[in-house]
């Protein structure tokens, strides 16, 4: 890993708030482990509060480039050729990069695939395998496919080498008092990070009258919460929440690690979660054909999810027309069990990065 290696990390933005979230997770770890980067995007307006120095360009060993000027061949002509090429989550390089790179490069660089997270049955078959690249400027190279995942025989989770460390040394109630001072003693403090679920109304009144907190992220979770209040029963009990400011990576861990019970959406926030050790609610991207169906359930079966957190996700993910099962404290305390054993069993695997620059070392060619 002390082999300085140039990458180039292309990424086009659908949410915000994960595909551009893990390319700069990688993008910043791959920095932090002597490598150079070049992001280049589609939209890079989030980073201003996920990552505020990344537009400032005050961090060393990243550039982050506009997509569109990886089709200017002036620029291409002055820019070093990378040793990795990684398109993430099933975007594609610009043709008019891959034309550069093909007419005045001696070998192909390694070109990875970087997929969606799983934990599907099939995930493991496909990781690794290559790709070739049957036409175009290209023709003759190979990709190769690489799979995120939960067990030793895929790619493993992105994970920050001082990630466990700087959880033992967070000061928890701090966080606490500075984001939520008004609950009692004892009161549960949940974060609100989701889409639209359906349920969201019966979860915010189970949870009126109850000692708690809801801390309600910035953006489409905030807008939810507010529509639902304004359309309750003006003799509703309302829940007790607050809104929280948008955060940078490092502030969304420390909610993370503060509350008692975490929403979270997507993938970014999932392996987030998972490391934060907490009782969790998973909100899965939605597909219009119901494949996250079978995609939530493999994640279950992964996390042996007891049967109390099944129904709750089953529910919370409109798979099931039930009622929201309650948040008693024996039922949060059975979650947290189960998502510290999974944590510790991610935590004796092969992170995603060591992952990556492992197989790229096996696979480069000089430029």
């Amino acid at each position: 890993m002390n082999t300085r290696r140039h990458w180039d990390l292309f990424c086009t933005v659908i949410d915000n708030h994960g595909d551009l979230g893990v390319c700069w997770r990688l993008a910043r770890q791959l920095a932090q482990a002597g490598q150079s980067v070049r992001l280049w995007v589609d939209d890079a307006s989030a980073l201003a509060w996920m990552a505020p120095d990344a537009l400032r360009n005050s961090l060393q060993d990243i550039q982050v480039l506009p997509w569109a000027e990886a089709s200017e061949p002036e620029l291409l002509a002055r820019l070093p050729a990378a040793d990795i090429w990684i398109e993430a989550f099933g975007c594609t390089v610009p043709e008019a990069f891959v034309t550069h790179a093909a007419a005045t490069r001696k070998q192909q660089p390694a070109w990875i695939n970087l997929e969606y997270l799983s934990a599907e049955s099939w995930v493991p078959r496909m990781h690794g395998l290559p790709s070739p690249v049957m036409s175009g400027p290209a023709k003759g190279w190979t990709k190769h496919f690489f799979y995120p995942g939960f067990t030793p025989d895929t790619g493993g989770l992105l994970r920050e080498a001082n990630l466990m460390s700087r959880q033992q040394s967070f000061d928890r109630a701090a966080w606490r008092q500075r984001h939520a001072p008004g609950p009692a003693p004892g009161a549960l403090l949940i974060s609100l990070f989701c889409y639209e679920p359906t349920v969201l109304p019966h979860l915010l009144t189970q949870l009126a009258g109850t000692p708690h907190h809801l801390l309600v992220t910035p953006g489409r979770p905030l807008a939810a919460v507010q529509q639902v209040l304004s359309q309750l029963p003006v003799e509703t009990m309302s829940p007790l929440w607050s809104a929280l400011p948008y955060t940078d990576q490092d502030g969304f861990d420390e909610m993370l690690w503060s509350c008692d019970l975490n929403f979270v959406r997507g993938e970014d926030s999932l392996v987030r979660a998972l490391w934060a050790g907490q009782p969790f609610v998973w909100h899965i991207y939605p597909q219009e054909d119901n494949a996250h169906h079978a995609k939530l359930e493999a994640f279950l079966d992964w996390l042996k999810a007891p049967q109390s957190l099944r129904e709750f996700h089953r529910v919370w993910n409109g798979i099931e027309d039930a009622a929201l099962p309650s948040l008693h404290e024996a039922t949060l305390n059975e979650w947290g069990d189960c998502v510290m054993s999974a944590s510790q069993r991610l935590l004796a695997q092969d992170d995603l990065l060591s992952q990556l620059i492992t197989h790229s070392a096996t696979t480069y060619a000089a430029p």
